[in-house]
């Protein structure tokens, strides 16, 4: 048979650990536009001998395995290694990745561990390779409005080891899993996402700085990510006092959903805390008390046993003049990147030397790269000023939402051609809300569950 890219598809599992496929349920990666789960690079070095004109032996060093992979934002592969990129965790924070449960990990907030999945790759017909312990090192996804297409999703991601087996059984190789025995998923049947499917708001003035008052005991903290509001204790565990319960509004102790209709807004917030008796003094501050949940600024804030302010974007539900979430008009292309400059280590795995034996998670940069035809000076404005960006939101309708926090433009540029439009092009980053622990984190979170 000839080989062509048309017969080629791709499944994923989440790793137990680095390099340890777990040999479990398969999930499809979606449609894909550049893959190759055979980027093998051997560190040859040549070993020269004296009186010969070529080398005469070569010492092979350590595997460096990659894998390049673009894929169209269709079904729920793209949100997975979008929120591997951005690092799993569990709202409850009791349960390690892979762990067996009805606990939904979630890209909550950067971190500072490794995510990393097994890819399977399968040729219609037969011949499957396996490439363990990838790790999304550089994610970019994009929309392009201008000459349309599907919003894609490209990540550069390392790898431990790539393998190669006839039958889909990996026994007695490098992984030892046999993965002839599960069934290969199919294809999302649903639409790929078009970048109209995606909305880019913004905070188009000062934020409001004491949206949520809450009165919590010295040494607790409050983690606000853009699904989940987390209680913790001094000694860093959930507070069990903001208890589930049966409240469906709670899914875990501790964890308030800012999703759901009992606590989307800042008063059914403020109800659900003072209910539990965490709180003898919570308030909606500035009269902002219809204004969406959502629109607290994520990041971690340290509780004094006093009246603390948590700042926020006003909506247009409370006063549209002040701190309204207002639309990115005429976007040209949206490009959002996530680089966690990941340092690879080398070793030894049994007797094969592997450059990315394990991972390390490095210094993570969000950016986001906008050009758009402006409608006035606002940017340009908020640019010359220096003045942050409390909130932008990607929302992708009913697949979820994304929520970049504290952003600084960073690079403006607005060049004019004779007999076209003017058109803005923007580098923005972003750095969290908050004044505890490692607020920073927050500088992007998302809404949807792995």
């Amino acid at each position: 048979m000839v080989k062509i890219t048309q017969n080629i598809e791709a499944a994923y599992e989440e790793e137990t650990s680095y390099g340890d496929p777990p040999d479990s349920t398969l999930l499809h990666i979606g449609l894909l536009d550049t893959f190759d789960p055979r980027s093998i690079e051997m560190n040859i070095t040549p070993v020269p001998s004296l009186g010969q004109s070529t080398d005469a032996f070569h010492a092979k060093g350590p595997k460096a395995v990659t894998l390049p992979l673009k894929i169209a934002c269709h079904g729920t592969g793209w949100q997975s290694i979008l929120g591997f990129a951005i690092g799993r965790t569990y709202a409850d924070a009791l349960v390690t990745a892979g762990a067996a449960g009805t606990n939904a990990g979630t890209p909550m907030k950067l971190t500072n561990t490794v995510n990393s999945i097994a890819v399977l790759a399968r040729e219609t017909g037969g011949n499957f390779t396996l490439v363990g312990g990838v790790v999304p090192n550089e994610v970019t996804l994009t929309a392009d409005y201008s000459t349309g297409g599907y919003i894609t999703l490209e990540a550069t991601c390392t790898a431990q080891n790539s393998e190669d087996s006839s039958t889909g059984n990996f026994s007695g190789g490098f992984y030892g899993d046999n993965l002839s025995d599960n069934a290969f998923p199919t294809a999302p049947t649903s639409d790929p996402l078009l970048p109209t499917d995606l909305t880019v708001t913004y905070s188009n003035a000062v934020q409001d700085d004491d949206m949520l008052k809450l009165n919590i005991a010295t040494g607790k903290y409050v983690e606000i990510g853009e699904r989940y509001l987390r209680v913790f204790t001094s000694a860093d565990i959930l507070d069990s006092t903001l208890a589930a319960s049966g409240v469906a509004s709670v899914p875990y102790n501790g964890v308030l959903d800012l999703t759901h209709g009992d606590a989307n807004t800042i008063n059914s917030v403020v109800a659900r805390i003072n209910a539990t008796g965490l709180s003898t003094d919570s308030a909606a501050g500035s009269g902002a008390g219809n204004d969406a949940s959502a629109n607290l600024l994520k990041g971690i804030y340290k509780m004094t046993g006093a009246l603390k302010s948590i700042p926020g974007v006003q909506s247009a539900s409370f006063d549209g003049a002040e701190g309204d979430m207002a639309l990115f008009q005429n976007l040209k292309t949206v490009a959002l990147k996530i680089a966690n400059n990941n340092t690879a280590i080398p070793g030894k795995t049994g007797t094969t030397w592997l450059q990315n034996n394990a991972i390390s998670r490095g210094k993570a940069d969000i950016t986001l790269d906008i050009t758009m035809t402006p409608d006035d000076d606002t940017l340009y404005d908020k640019y010359i000023a220096g003045t942050v960006i409390p909130l932008i939101r990607l929302d992708f309708g009913t697949s979820g939402s994304l929520a970049l926090t504290n952003g600084t433009i960073t690079a403006f540029s607005r060049p004019l051609t004779p007999g076209g439009e003017i058109v803005d092009t923007m580098s923005i980053k972003f750095r969290g809300s908050g004044d505890y622990n490692n607020f920073s984190s927050y500088a992007i979170s998302a809404d949807w569950t792995l």
